[in-house]
Formats: structure tokens, sequence, C-alpha cells
């Protein structure tokens, strides 16, 4: 798949619903902002008060002011972790998971950027939920180290480190990642232009290909 990301005046729907609760047009669970071009969707996490957690806010900001075409989808059932996961890696606390809404508003994206938070196994493990079933490439960001490996090791397709072929678990492939972005934090500059530098690398590559 060719990506070819438009960068141009942006029309920005800024919330399909009230979400769940109440807040007006605040970003909550269960919502997603649309632009007029589904080039780049920011996946987040459901938030644990009404509007949505930094960093994505800001990312989504600091692409927009780039010239790149971002909507944002706030998960309704974005914490915890996926109960494929491993046992070691589950807790009593709630279960990450996608509806088939989800999927489908994922999918008519061409390149995703999903911050999965800080813990290294709800982290893998989630990017693998999500990625098993939406073909598009994906940047991950976190706030704990992760690295190609990690994600290959449990079945997901990277572009640097691909897993065994019968280990294959995702349709989606991660193309970039930036660590040391905290949830709940304000994202410095060099952490946001590492994420444009992803996007950009992989708008590359993809051109040379």
């Amino acid at each position: 798949m060719t990506l070819i990301v438009s960068r141009a005046t942006h029309i920005v729907d800024c919330r399909e619903s009230m979400g769940l609760g109440k807040g007006g047009g605040l970003a909550q669970r269960g919502t997603i902002s649309e632009t007029g071009i589904p080039d780049i969707v920011a996946i987040a996490m459901s938030p644990g008060r009404r509007h949505i957690t930094k960093p994505i806010c800001e990312i989504t900001h600091g692409l927009r002011n780039e010239g790149f075409q971002v909507g944002v989808l706030v998960l309704n059932a974005g914490s915890g972790v996926p109960a494929d996961a491993p046992e070691s890696a589950r807790g009593l606390g709630p279960k990450f998971g996608l509806s088939a809404k989800e999927v489908e508003q994922i999918a008519r994206h061409k390149l995703a950027v999903i911050h999965l938070g800080g813990v290294k196994t709800h982290i893998i493990y989630k990017a693998r939920n999500i990625l098993r079933f939406v073909a598009i490439p994906a940047i991950a960001v976190s706030q704990t180290q992760v690295d190609y490996e990690d994600f290959a090791r449990i079945g997901v397709k990277t572009r640097i480190v691909m897993p065994t072929p019968e280990n294959v678990q995702t349709d989606g492939t991660i193309v970039g990642i930036v660590t040391n972005v905290t949830r709940g934090e304000t994202i410095t500059r060099d952490k946001l232009n590492e994420v444009i530098k992803c996007i950009n690398h992989y708008k590359r590559a993809e051109r040379r290909s």
C-alpha cells in the first residue's frame, strides 16, 4: 500500500458524539474526531477523566500544525490489557479491546499513531490486538523503553524485525517507535519531532518501494 499523506487545509469534525458521559464536545471514551481526508489516526487509550489525556492531544495538534490530516480516536475499552495476553501480563482491572466499529474507523486511515501507555507488556499486547485487525502501518508512542524485537517476539510485524512466518499474528505493521513520552504530561518538542520524523521516513520508504 502506497502512503500519500496530504498536507492541506483542515476540516475537522471535532466529535462524532458526546461520548458515554457528560462533557459536551470534550474528547471522551468511545468518540472520534475526523478530518476531511482520512490520512492519519491518532489512537488514545480511554481517559481517566472527562478529557483526553496528554500527549495524544498535543501530538495531534503538532501534526496538524505541520500540515498533516489527523483524526483522533479515543477507545472505549482502551485501558488494561487484551484477554489474549499471558496471565503474567494481566491484572485484575479492565480488559483492553476493540469494537467492530473502532476497527472500521481505524482501517479507513493510511497510518496510525498509537500511544499505549507506560507498561511494557501492556504496550506490546495492545499493539498486537489493534494490528491484528487492521492492515495499516503504525507508529507506537510509549512511555517506557520498547523496541522492534519486543513486538516481533509476540508475533507483531515490524519494519525492522519480522516474526517467524509461523508466528505472524498481525496484518498491520509497526513502522516507527518513539519512547519516553509520558502519559498525562506535555510532550517535548524533540519527541514530537521524532513522531514527525517517523512519518516522513515511512513516506519516503513507500515512495522508493
